[in-house]
């Protein structure tokens, strides 16, 4: 027959199931703890997310489709169009070829230096007649410096008053074009490229005057309302074109077969 616990016995085996309880419950205030610590914390990093997607993405469309008004008239170029383009060639030029771009967008770049000379060669021998819509919406990406409305200020002021020196200085923008994120060109470096591309001592003066800031931002809020999702967009006789845009070749082909009427 087994022995009956003595009465000390049994007190210290309440004790230690008391402190096991004690150990284990505190151990469950401490997994509790954990767990909704860990939950707020995960709340907390996904509305962080949130609120920076939410921020990035309204502060983009803010630049790029209300771009802060600069006070002054909105001055249209001699050569700028009701649809907010600056115009290049002669008017009866069989192809119009429309083209959206942002001077900080890398794609732009990449186009330019794709089917800059062709489109260029085109313009000269009669068959283009060039819309070029120079938008500014990635002034965001450009450290405060809002390079975008800058270089397209200057694009616009140059076309202006020379538009073949305007079409080189495009080129020369792209092809000295900064990367995203970084301040972009100093005034001092637009001046220079606008220089080398003809532009005169006056005109190139005259950036300063930011006197086409308030039609840049206007053409760049046209834009976005007559459906332009992205840049570079291309159109030719105001049908997008679909082609490979950063390949030489497909876009100067494309052009030909409409100037045949194919």
């Amino acid at each position: 027959m087994p022995k009956k616990p003595t009465p000390a016995k049994s007190g210290q085996a309440r004790e230690a199931l008391r402190r096991r309880q004690q150990q284990q419950a505190a151990a469950d205030r401490r997994l509790r703890i954990i767990v909704r610590t860990a939950w707020i914390a995960g709340i907390t990093a996904i509305a962080v997310i949130l609120g920076v997607t939410i921020w990035t993405v309204a502060n983009a469309r803010s630049t790029s489709s209300a771009a802060p008004p600069v006070s002054g008239p909105v001055i249209v170029p001699p050569n700028g169009t009701d649809a907010g383009a600056v115009r290049f060639g002669q008017d009866d030029a069989p192809v119009t070829v429309t083209v959206y771009a942002d001077f900080m967008c890398p794609f732009c770049g990449q186009f330019e230096r794709a089917n800059g000379e062709a489109l260029q060669s085109a313009v000269a021998a009669g068959t283009v007649k060039l819309e070029v819509h120079p938008m500014a919406f990635l002034d965001s990406q450009s450290a405060g410096s809002k390079y975008s409305t800058r270089a397209a200020n200057a694009f616009v002021t140059v076309a202006n008053s020379d538009p073949d020196a305007a079409l080189r200085f495009n080129q020369l923008l792209f092809a000295n074009q900064p990367s995203e994120g970084s301040s972009g060109l100093s005034d001092d470096r637009l001046a220079a490229l606008a220089t080398q591309a003809g532009a005169s001592a006056d005109v190139v003066a005259s950036f300063k005057e930011q006197r086409f800031v308030p039609w840049v931002n206007q053409l760049t809020q046209q834009a976005f309302d007559s459906g332009v999702t992205g840049t570079p967009t291309v159109k030719i006789n105001g049908q997008p074109f679909t082609g490979d845009l950063y390949t030489p070749g497909p876009l100067a082909n494309a052009i030909q077969q409409a100037a045949s009427g194919a």
